[in-house]
């Protein structure tokens, strides 16, 4: 028998996140893993952030999580994705040294206090009544606890598949987690089936780099931690390479599709959209001549090559001629084939927006186990159930992001409202107000929080407040500083302005209304001032977006604040819909399935009208001002 306060099971990006937050935030915790060896493992690509996930790289990160600066320590290569385009849609991306990763994080989780790693197999949650009580694991051990994150990836009944072969187990060579499934579904949870996949990883000595095009990492690499003063010059960087499919491959996996496990019937469960195999993209893409192969290296001192673009399902054999019908992959030879995996999912509308489950107060799910794709989706939610669970443990409220202040908001908030039919991956497209949660300013946004629940040191924190008063005051400087046509300034800055093809001033003005211009950047008139050279790039870059943008973002927040009174108007947990006149006995079923906590989530769950939502305000407000009165 042992006891802690929190228990977390898994040791990927959600169990990794959760346990360390929980530790942090003074909760007794118990990691509980089959092996110490693969804690921190990066079961797929050895890449963290990409588009929409770069951000929520950085809010983790200013919350206080791990992932920005085991990325920063670990990273080989740092591109910014879609670095011609606004701020709002920009997001980092790195490709991680496999091995120096997990080793990063298995220090962290040794050394953290508070922390406990115990290598086991979770068999059993615990329950009295509605409440988490404990764990059973396979050796025999109970553990007392009041808290339990359950991320456990693909390992929940998790099935691999190669061609008509199958597998039992959550990762090549590893088993898979069948009787903690039996036990949610014993409490009454509904185990759902997604799908997702790997590549076969490559020998890079046989590999033909001169026949693909160079991929080099950015000449100055932006770290993802705001904790990280810069990748130091010494940190060897490596190119990747990129190659495409032929004709060839594609009459291979056409004449072998019968032996797919997608499309022999062997597999039922959805797939991943946005990442789909090698076999999706020939069937579902039939007019594509060729799709993009990125040779990604795994590590500074690996031989192996993780061509990102071919996941496959396929048999051995079949994907060693794929891999060679490939131009610099004639000679190629594998060092571990692709697989298909299926997995075991609960759906996410059984959550809170907290992720605590609907059923048991005290459970909560992280990660895959929610219908989400990828590392850093699931680092965010390791995060948060983490910082929950510690809540729940110290009897504080729970902690919500909104919408319209962080993607982490907008992730839990799609998966808890909307749930999914398929593995969730985040976009930037998903985001209505990403002019406001952008890249570059992740640490004003959330630091606050971090700072809040002791995850970020006042040192840390009283540097981000100096770092936007900075901004703030050079933005009302800018806007104070009026230019006369006919002054010394003015004829400097129409100098400027010609010769960068934009029209001179013939009014006076001042610089912020000059610096909107398309043109016009805020080195051309940081000459007109003193001072202003001091200010990094990283600030000045954040001056520049809030003037040349500002319209646009008072739109936004003018549009957040129309819906903010909705988001505010909570919904009593013991609320009875069927008493509610005017409302549909649909839409009713579907609002006591959901159980939203606020008017504004109600206004998100599917199939829920605008006339229903104006009918349950004003039962609401009725409700209230009712059992204010003592009636």
């Amino acid at each position: 028998m042992k006891e802690f306060q929190c228990v977390v099971i898994g040791a990927g990006h959600a169990g990794v996140e959760a346990a360390l937050v929980a530790a942090r935030m003074g909760c007794q915790t118990a990691m509980v893993t089959l092996s110490k060896d693969t804690i921190g493992q990066m079961s797929c690509n050895p890449a963290i952030g990409g588009v929409g996930k770069g951000q929520l790289v950085k809010e983790i990160d200013a919350l206080g999580g791990e992932i920005g600066l085991a990325a920063d320590r670990t990273g080989i290569q740092f591109r910014q994705l879609n670095a011609s385009k606004g701020q709002a849609v920009r997001s980092s991306r790195c490709q991680s040294d496999r091995k120096l990763y997990k080793q990063y994080m298995q220090k962290v989780i040794a050394t953290q206090e508070n922390l406990t790693v115990i290598e086991d197999q979770a068999t059993e949650v615990l329950v009295k009544g509605r409440e988490v009580c404990g764990l059973k694991t396979a050796a025999g051990l109970t553990i007392e606890t009041q808290t339990i994150v359950i991320a456990a990836g693909t390992f929940l009944r998790g099935r691999m598949h190669m061609g008509p072969q199958v597998t039992e187990g959550g990762r090549a060579g590893e088993i898979s987690s069948l009787r903690l499934a039996d036990s949610l579904e014993s409490l009454g949870f509904e185990i759902l089936s997604f799908k997702t996949g790997t590549p076969p990883r490559l020998d890079a000595s046989t590999i033909d780099f001169s026949k693909m095009e160079v991929q080099h990492s950015d000449t100055l690499p932006a770290p993802f931690s705001f904790r990280t003063k810069g990748i130091p010059h010494d940190q060897k960087l490596l190119p990747c390479h990129i190659t495409h499919t032929t004709e060839k491959t594609h009459d291979i996996i056409r004449a072998n599709m019968h032996l797919s496990p997608m499309y022999s019937g062997q597999i039922q469960a959805t797939g991943v959209r946005y990442c789909p195999s090698i076999e999706d993209k020939i069937k579902k893409f039939s007019d594509k001549l060729s799709h993009h192969v990125f040779l990604e290296p795994e590590g500074l001192d690996s031989r192996e090559y993780y061509p990102n673009g071919i996941s496959t399902g396929l048999p051995r054999d079949v994907q060693e001629q794929i891999v060679r019908s490939i131009p610099g992959l004639e000679n190629a030879k594998m060092t571990q084939p692709g697989y298909s995996i299926e997995h075991g999912v609960i759906l996410p509308t059984e959550l809170r927006p907290y992720l605590e489950t609907k059923k048991n107060q005290g459970l909560f799910l992280a990660g895959q186990i929610n219908g989400t794709t990828g590392y850093e989706e699931a680092a965010a939610q390791g995060m948060m159930a983490g910082i929950n669970a510690a809540l729940k443990v110290q009897g504080k409220e729970p902690f919500i992001l909104g919408r319209e202040e962080a993607y982490i908001g907008v992730l839990i908030d799609d998966l808890t409202t909307k749930g999914t039919d398929e593995p969730y991956r985040m976009f930037t497209s998903r985001v209505e107000y990403r002019l406001i949660a952008r890249e570059d300013n992740a640490d004003k946004r959330m630091a606050k929080y971090g700072y809040q629940f002791g995850l970020i040191s006042d040192e840390e924190y009283q540097a981000i407040v100096k770092k936007y008063d900075a901004i703030d005051k050079e933005i009302v400087s800018l806007k104070e500083f009026r230019v006369l046509p006919s002054s010394s300034e003015g004829k400097q800055v129409n100098e400027i302005l010609i010769a960068n093809n934009s029209s001179p001033i013939r009014q006076p003005a001042t610089l912020n209304v000059i610096l909107k211009r398309p043109e016009v950047r805020y080195e051309m008139l940081s000459p007109l001032r003193k001072g202003v050279s001091d200010l990094s790039k990283e600030i000045v870059d954040q001056i520049e977006y809030e003037i040349k943008y500002e319209g646009f973002i008072e739109r936004q927040l003018k549009s957040i604040e129309k819906f903010r009174h909705i988001e505010n108007i909570k919904i009593p947990a013991d609320i009875d819909y069927t008493s509610i006149p005017g409302i549909s006995i649909e839409i009713q079923q579907k609002l006591k399935r959901f159980s939203p906590m606020t008017l504004g989530q109600a206004n998100r769950i599917s199939g829920v009208t605008p006339s229903a939502i104006s009918i349950l305000m004003v039962y609401l407000r009725k409700l209230s001002a009712e059992r204010k009165g003592g009636v």
